[in-house]
C-alpha cells in the first residue's frame, strides 16, 4: 500500500487550514497550532488517517468495487478528473445532479437518453431530422454530457464516494450517508469531520495539496485493482486446470 510521507505533505501545503475564525471545533483533534490567524493541520495525524483511508480503498477496489469521486470546485476539478480517469473510476466535476444517489433510477434514464442520441447518430436517424431538431438534440446531448459524461458507464450505485471539500459537496455526502455508502473526504479546518467515515485532514483549497493527497490515494487504488486482476487470472488458471484434469479423467475411463 502507498504510504503518506509527512515531508511530501508539508511541501504540498497540505497543512494550511482556514482562518481561525472560520474553524469548526470538531476539527480540534487534527489541528497542530495557530499561526498568523490560520490553523495549521497536524500532518502526522493526516498521514495516519490517509493510510487508514488508503487501506480501506485498496480493500474495496481489490474486491471489484467502484468509487465515485466528487469535486466541483475550480481548484479540484481537473486534478480529480485526471486521477479518476486514470483509475477508470466514475467522477463528477460539474454540478452535482440532485438525487444522483438517492434517485439513481432517474439518473440512469438520463444516461440512457444520452446513449440513445449517440445511437441515432450512428444509425443515420439523426440525419432525417430537421435542422432545428438536430440543433435541439445536439444541445440536449451536450448538456447531458456535461453533467453525466463521466458516470455514463456506472450501471449501479458506487460502493463508496471520495469527496474534496465536504462542505461544498454536502448534498453528495448527505445522499451517501442516507444510503449507507461510505464517505471518504479531504476535510479542511472549517468542516465537520463527523459527517464522513474516513477523514483525511488537510487543505482542500489548493490544487497542489489536493493532487498530493490524491496521488497517494490513487496509488493504493491501483494496487487494489492489480490485486483484483491477479486474483481473476489465478481463478481462471485454476478453473482451466480443473477442467483439464476432468477431461483427462474422462479420457482415461
Amino acid at each position: 500500500m502507498a504510504k503518506a510521507n509527512v515531508k511530501d505533505l508539508l511541501e504540498a501545503g497540505v497543512h494550511f487550514g482556514h482562518m481561525t475564525r472560520k474553524w469548526n471545533p470538531n476539527m480540534a483533534p487534527y489541528i497542530f497550532m495557530e499561526k498568523n490567524g490560520i490553523h495549521i493541520v497536524d500532518l502526522h495525524k493526516t498521514a495516519v488517517k490517509l493510510d487508514e483511508a488508503c487501506t480501506a480503498l485498496e480493500k474495496l477496489t481489490s474486491a471489484g468495487k467502484k468509487v465515485l469521486f466528487v469535486a466541483t470546485k475550480k481548484q479540484a476539478k481537473e486534478v480529480v478528473a485526471k486521477h479518476a480517469a486514470e483509475l477508470n473510476m466514475p467522477y463528477i466535476t460539474e454540478r452535482w445532479p440532485g438525487g444522483m444517489l438517492t434517485n439513481f433510477v432517474t439518473i440512469r434514464k438520463a444516461v440512457k437518453k444520452m446513449n440513445s442520441i449517440d445511437k441515432m447518430k450512428k444509425d443515420g436517424t439523426f440525419e432525417t431530422l430537421s435542422k432545428k431538431e438536430r440543433l435541439q438534440v445536439d444541445r440536449q446531448r451536450a448538456n447531458l454530457e456535461k453533467n453525466l459524461g463521466s458516470i455514463s458507464d456506472m450501471v449501479r450505485l458506487p460502493s463508496a464516494i471520495f469527496v474534496v471539500d465536504i462542505m461544498r459537496e454536502h448534498i453528495a455526502v448527505t445522499e451517501a450517508k442516507k444510503l449507507g455508502i461510505p464517505v471518504f473526504g479531504i476535510v479542511d479546518t472549517n468542516s465537520d469531520p463527523r459527517k464522513v467515515d474516513f477523514v483525511i485532514p488537510g487543505n482542500d483549497d489548493a490544487s497542489k495539496s489536493i493532487d498530493m493527497l490524491l496521488s497517494v490515494v490513487s496509488a493504493s487504488i491501483k494496487e487494489g485493482l492489480s490485486q483484483r486482476k491477479a486474483d481473476k487470472e489465478k481463478s481462471k488458471e485454476e478453473g482451466e486446470k480443473v477442467s483439464a484434469e476432468a477431461d483427462a479423467d474422462f479420457d482415461a475411463e
